[in-house]
């Protein structure tokens, strides 16, 4: 238990650190109000400092990520993500009407009275944020059937409709190819088949030629349509990398997912989604892909399925291998086969993610890969030990929160 005077004195030094880190932050915005520090012997220490203040200046300003205390779960296999769907869309069939005719004491021929069958409910998709992917959505969909009519002029009851929730940005396209809606804002909605009407029970055909009517009408068919169900987006990082590259191991080492880690190339054969957690509430959904191989967009290996997987990610992490010789030609392969499949996908933010700086000759990787490519951000890591990995994630967060600040702005451009 810390005693009162030594929390005084915490305060105190704290407060005395913070005052001399503001003097320090003030002369290195202001330097022509001290001249004095431009000597030589100070220039040095003056760029050192503006370095590590500077840094850490960015490093307050993005939020911390928080390091997850639930457990992982045991089961297996791990589920991973299913973002393309094809399902079997039925309505509900309608309620039949009813062939009666009411009878009260006194008069045996009172008319008919059969009732009218309710209608059929239809199959509806939801665009919801409780959902992430297509996993829980069946093959086959199938909307209730209405209830059928009864005597005395009671009509069934309507079905109630199917309701189907999929993640927000789903996209359906019918048996042609062609997109039929698109979900994306929460509680949108599209009707996928519509239910049958109920049919009609004798009392509806009363007329004053005909008193006593025997026919009643069935109840309509549903429609039954074919839909394929795909993800516009799948998360807001993917991670982009030839097999072997570690993006498995990353993904695990910074999100509560379990994909596939193995020594053999295309452990991974779906994408895998986890969630980093950040300490303003927000939340960042990274995606580990499967591996691409050089002529890709000529459906080698995984070839186009695995393509359209990094059109949905509105980032990219291209993970490279410090181990591998000349790790910068793999930069340039994985650049060349998006650039091929979809051009505007290299617009988007990127980040380089120079992987296993552990592994011996891996630093003169590195430092031939920053000369090689300036302009470019380069994080090393080491995704089995744990080294660096918080500068990533916080790298990730201030790419996050630039492109949320741009897409609210061109939004707030289109509104106006």
């Amino acid at each position: 238990m810390w005693s009162s005077s030594s929390r005084i004195g915490r305060q105190a030094a704290s407060a005395f650190v913070c005052g001399r880190h503001t003097q320090l932050l003030h002369r290195l915005q202001n330097p022509q109000q001290h001249q004095h520090h431009q000597l030589p012997q100070f220039r040095h220490h003056q760029q050192h400092l503006h370095r590590l203040y500077s840094s850490a200046a960015d490093d307050v300003a993005v939020a911390a990520p928080l390091r997850s205390t639930k457990k992982k779960s045991d089961r297996a296999p791990p589920k991973h993500l299913v973002d393309v769907k094809s399902v079997r869309a039925a309505g509900g069939r309608g309620g039949d009407g009813r062939v009666s005719f009411m009878k009260l004491f006194g008069n045996e021929n009172a008319g008919p009275d059969g009732g009218d069958g309710g209608n059929g409910g239809h199959v509806v998709f939801r665009a919801s944020e409780n959902v992430t992917g297509l996993g829980h959505v069946p093959v086959e969909l199938r909307a209730p059937a209405g209830e059928k009519g009864y005597n005395k002029d009671c009509h069934g009851k309507c079905a109630n409709h199917a309701y189907v929730d999929v993640p927000v940005g789903t996209v359906i396209k019918d048996c042609a190819g062609r997109v039929v809606g698109d979900l994306s804002r929460p509680g949108v909605m599209f009707v996928a088949a519509r239910g049958g009407a109920g049919g009609h029970g004798n009392r509806y055909f009363a007329t004053d030629t005909e008193q006593a009517p025997e026919v009643a009408e069935l109840g309509g068919a549903g429609e039954v349509l074919r839909y394929t169900l795909e993800l516009s987006s799948i998360a807001d990082f993917g991670l982009l990398g030839f097999p072997n590259a570690g993006k498995s191991t990353l993904l695990r080492a910074i999100t509560r997912a379990r994909p596939k880690v193995a020594p053999y190339p295309f452990t991974t054969l779906q994408p895998h989604v986890g969630v980093v957690q950040y300490d303003d509430q927000e939340s960042v959904a990274v995606a580990d892909l499967p591996g691409l191989i050089e002529d890709s967009h000529r459906d080698r290996g995984l070839g186009i399925s695995f393509l359209r997987h990094v059109q949905r990610c509105t980032a990219l992490l291209l993970v490279v291998d410090l181990s591998a010789p000349e790790p910068w030609t793999y930069v340039d392969v994985l650049r060349h086969e998006v650039r091929c499949f979809s051009a505007p996908v290299l617009d988007r933010p990127q980040l380089i993610v120079a992987n296993k700086v552990d592994v011996d000759g891996a630093r003169d990787n590195l430092a031939e890969l920053k000369r090689r490519l300036p302009d470019d951000e380069i994080v090393d890591i080491s995704a089995k030990h744990g080294v660096n990995l918080e500068r990533l994630l916080k790298h990730m967060k201030r790419v996050y929160d630039q492109r949320r600040k741009s897409a609210e702005a061109d939004g707030a451009a289109d509104s106006d």
